[in-house]
């Protein structure tokens, strides 16, 4: 006894919409004619050795297939055909989601319809899943060359279809992944060149990129032979990772550079390790337990991606201190020797005039700078150090700076307040896949008719008596008063019973005929069994079902599902569910934003724990927490006006990606409290001397990595891609312009600065 409307998932089918060329009325020849002969190579599609057809898998009520009613009253030339609703046969048939673009007169008889959906649903047991998942595939290759007919424009989509487009995703994530790490090899190489052939670094970007892709393999492997569930989000953290690595490979390398060049390796090493390892572990403190608290997410996709990206950033970090930093140190010992990072042969430090041009150019290195004792300073930290830090630190600077953070402030507050929530289910597939197509023509012709809903009664309840039915009506006339519920669509077991009863001469007040009659008026109208949980002389659950309209777009299911949900509460007759098996979409938006508020609460304040015990200043501390909400406002904003949706895919993306903001502002923050500069400004400039360049590096390399998700077919990447844009280019505002500004209006100096301050000036004196 199969029934559409009494499934509790989507069931087992294929589906089509026929819609008709040129705004022709498609319930007419030719247009109707191309739909019939369709269906008839549709139903004539066989599988297995055996011949089986549509007729041996289909979905079977009294004995017959589930059959598309529309054809038949089309076929049979029945005239006067009413919507949404016709009689036919013995009853009423719905044709609201059969049925799309439909022009009604007044008498609501169909004058003409641009489109129409058709369901093939099959046998869903055990025993026939086999041959079902044949015919569905022999459906899918005679659906992929029938698309394009003469009259109508087809789309299809099975209920494979989904997964199909999961599995594409992660086909289509794979060549990005190797595109992305080409990007930032290409990077990160370009920008560790240097014109010195000893003091040449490309060999050691080489193998920070290796270092990230390691931590990945590690992880990935580790979490997989345990049987950690990969799930399509995981397919994001490499790129997270990706840009970690790379972070913690430019801060170690400016460190080393930093180092006097005479110094012995490993005197060279300490120093490294002592000014950047401090970075690097708060980075990996803050990451870790954040990931590892989202593994309490009430999101299982959430959980894997938080899992698989916090093993990963342990296992960066151990690669980036170990393996990493003893490539450093091999390439130390290369320097010390001044060998040519080539050929590691021993060159000249000096031009000679018994040289060739071309020997000078190419084989010549291992110049420092004699002042400092350190290699020479690239033109980008230069520039951080004699223009761009003395420029900023400037009072009119300073104000400007000011305004243009209140201005990005309240932008981000008005684009908060703008934001969508809910995600359209085309946006989970390929631009150009069948089940897009679909979903977008369904979208287009039959947002009139949304989903039927079942409203559940759970536990017992006395049906019989009047009272207690009538309570039970109001509740149910609640529902039809909704402005997204059709009241004249509706079926109840109930109100059919009571006609039956009025019909027989019963008397259903009372328990015991109420009782007894129900099995002859189930045997003349066995769908309504199926609504019924009878068991001896109690009802135990029954339903109803209620009809959706107009609903045009995501956001306004956000909204039905609160209001029903919100009726269901203050209904007093009985405990009540309501249920479709779309909801399992619908129901995630509530959480979403709970979720997105918790997880965002979680990290400020892992980040302030960690923050106040590595970065020996409270005020700054604080300042990195307030930089990261400010961060975090400042992208959900900005995902509004870049028409990004708060949905659950985009929740996991922010989420993860709002945990490098600490990177840009901690590094900057600790550099300030660790100069040994006397005053707040220069504390800042030399800070800026230092992370500047790296911090652009880091930035660029993982901005310019993960571009290449722009331009995927999948929505899924596109919007990670705007989140990591808007997060890592939001985060380097705040750790280069507006961090600067603020520590130095704060009174981060401490006493003994003051007290060094004062001596050099008595010195001066």
């Amino acid at each position: 006894m199969f029934s559409e409307n009494r499934l509790y998932d989507k069931g087992n089918f294929a589906s089509l919409i026929a819609v008709s060329k040129n705004s022709n009325n498609i319930l007419e020849s030719p247009a109707f004619e191309d739909i019939v002969r369709l269906n008839e190579k549709i139903l004539n599609i066989s599988v297995d050795k055996r011949g089986l057809g549509f007729s041996q898998v289909c979905a079977k009520a009294n004995g017959k297939c589930f059959s598309n009613i529309i054809l038949e009253l089309i076929g049979s030339n029945e005239t006067g055909i009413t919507y949404p609703e016709h009689n036919h046969g013995s009853g009423l048939v719905f044709l609201g989601s059969a049925l799309g673009g439909v022009v009604t007169d007044a008498n609501s008889t169909i004058q003409r319809a641009q489109a129409v959906k058709l369901y093939y649903y099959l046998n869903s047991q055990e025993s026939a899943a086999q041959a079902s998942k044949l015919w569905l595939r022999e459906f899918k290759a005679l659906l992929s060359h029938e698309m394009d007919r003469n009259h109508t424009d087809v789309s299809y989509y099975t209920s494979k279809s989904k997964q199909e487009e999961i599995d594409s995703h992660t086909i289509d994530g794979f060549p990005l992944f190797l595109i992305t790490y080409a990007c930032a090899i290409s990077f990160s190489v370009i920008s560790c060149l240097r014109s010195d052939h000893v003091r040449n670094k490309m060999w050691v970007a080489v193998f920070g990129v290796l270092t990230s892709g390691l931590a990945v393999v590690s992880s990935f492997g580790l979490l997989l032979y345990i049987g950690v569930p990969f799930v399509i989000t995981v397919a994001n953290s490499p790129f997270l990772i990706l840009g970690i690595g790379l972070n913690n490979m430019f801060i170690m390398v400016s460190d080393w550079q930093h180092s006097h060049v005479n110094d012995p390796v490993p005197k060279r090493m300490g120093h490294t390790y002592k000014e950047a390892v401090m970075s690097i572990t708060i980075t990996a403190l803050t990451d870790v337990p954040k990931f590892f608290i989202g593994v309490m997410s009430d999101f299982p996709s959430v959980q894997s991606f938080c899992l698989y990206t916090a093993t990963s950033i342990i296992f960066c970090y151990i690669y980036t201190i170990t393996f990493f930093g003893a490539f450093l140190a091999l390439n130390g010992r290369r320097e010390a020797s001044n060998r040519h990072w080539l050929t590691c042969m021993t060159v000249p430090s000096e031009k000679s005039v018994n040289q060739t041009e071309m020997y000078n150019i190419c084989c010549v290195g291992g110049s420092y700078d004699e002042l400092t004792g350190a290699e020479k300073k690239q033109p980008a930290s230069n520039f951080f150090k004699d223009y761009y830090g003395p420029c900023l630190m400037k009072p009119w600077v300073k104000g400007v700076v000011a305004f243009v953070y209140l201005a990005y402030l309240a932008t981000s507050v008005f684009g908060c307040f703008h934001i969508q929530q809910g995600i359209e289910l085309y946006d989970l597939a390929a631009d150009d896949s069948h089940v897009t197509r679909f979903n977008i023509k369904d979208r287009q012709y039959f947002y009139d008719y949304g989903p039927s809903v079942m409203v559940i009664v759970k536990g017992k309840l006395a049906y019989w008596d009047k009272d207690k039915r009538s309570q039970l009506q109001a509740c149910i006339e609640d529902f039809k008063e909704l402005h997204f519920i059709d009241r004249d669509i509706y079926t109840s077991w109930l109100d059919s019973y009571m006609s039956y009863g009025q019909e027989k001469h019963l008397n259903l007040d009372d328990k015991d005929i109420f009782l007894s009659n129900l099995p002859p008026f189930f045997d003349l109208y066995p769908f309504f069994k199926q609504d019924v949980n009878q068991a001896g002389d109690a009802i135990h659950a029954s339903r109803f079902f209620i009809q959706t309209v107009n609903i045009t777009k995501a956001s306004e299911e956000i909204k039905m599902l609160k209001i029903l949900k919100s009726t269901v509460g203050r209904c007093q007759a009985a405990s009540l569910l309501v249920y479709n098996h779309e909801f399992i979409y619908f129901d995630q938006y509530d959480v979403v934003v709970k979720s997105t508020i918790k997880n965002v609460g979680v990290i400020m304040a892992v980040m302030l724990v960690v923050s106040l015990l590595l970065i020996p200043n409270p005020i700054c501390s604080l300042l990195v927490t307030c930089s990261i909400g400010s961060v975090t406002v400042g992208v959900n904003g900005f995902m509004a006006l870049w028409d990004v949706s708060l949905d659950s895919i985009s929740m996991i993306v922010f989420t993860v990606c709002i945990g490098f903001t600490v990177d840009f502002s901690a590094h900057v923050s600790y550099a300030f409290v660790s100069s040994k500069e006397p005053r707040p400004e220069d504390k800042a400039v030399d800070a800026l001397s230092s992370l500047g360049y790296p911090i652009i590096q880091g930035a660029l390399s993982t901005v310019l990595g993960v571009s290449v998700l722009s331009m995927s077919e999948f929505h899924t990447f596109r919007t990670f891609f705007k989140i990591f844009f808007l997060v890592m280019f939001i985060g380097m505002v705040h750790g280069l312009v507006f961090m600067p500004v603020f520590l130095t209006a704060s009174t981060c100096s401490s006493d003994k600065d003051e007290k060094h301050e004062e001596d050099l000036k008595s010195s001066k004196l």
